[in-house]
């Protein structure tokens, strides 16, 4: 049996509790851990939270249900997620989500790039943070310098 070695040892990751749009978030890989290949990002999400209507336009996202449960809506489309549910959202494809259910939603989003975490690390804030209310101007502005555009509420 043939085993390939990796050719750079593996950096640990150092994950940092922030604050995106007022929710604890954690980036657990991102450019400098996967060399800008793919991210991994936690939330811990309350019911009735729902995120912007956005396309990425460089990079592929999916969503995983740790805990929770949520919907993952997409052109024509809406699928529950539960706990254990998984969705994938393919790049160019406007999407958003609505964490729905009796509590928060746990998820996990994965990118393949690192576009989207570079996104969250430049508009997080630390979690210590008091919330404030989101400067649209600035995270629109942000999301495109990422190639992520937000195109505006999420469809009913």
């Amino acid at each position: 049996m043939n085993v390939i070695a990796p050719t750079a040892t593996p950096m640990p990751s150092n994950v940092e509790e922030r604050r995106f749009l007022g929710l604890p978030t954690r980036i657990k890989a991102s450019r400098y851990l996967t060399s800008g290949q793919f991210s991994l990002i936690e939330q811990i999400i309350p019911t009735g939270f729902e995120s912007p209507w956005h396309v990425h336009h460089s990079e592929d996202e999916a969503f995983y249900v740790i805990e929770g449960q949520m919907s993952v809506i997409t052109e024509g489309a809406s699928t529950v997620l539960q706990a254990g549910g998984f969705a994938f959202g393919p790049r160019g494809i406007p999407h958003g989500f609505r964490v729905e259910g009796e509590g928060p939603a746990r998820i996990l989003l994965m990118t393949t790039g690192s576009d989207f975490a570079d996104f969250i690390a430049e508009t997080s804030v630390p979690s210590d943070t008091p919330p404030a209310a989101p400067d649209m101007a600035f995270l629109v502005a942000a999301a495109a310098r990422h190639n992520v555009a937000i195109l505006g509420p999420l469809p009913q």
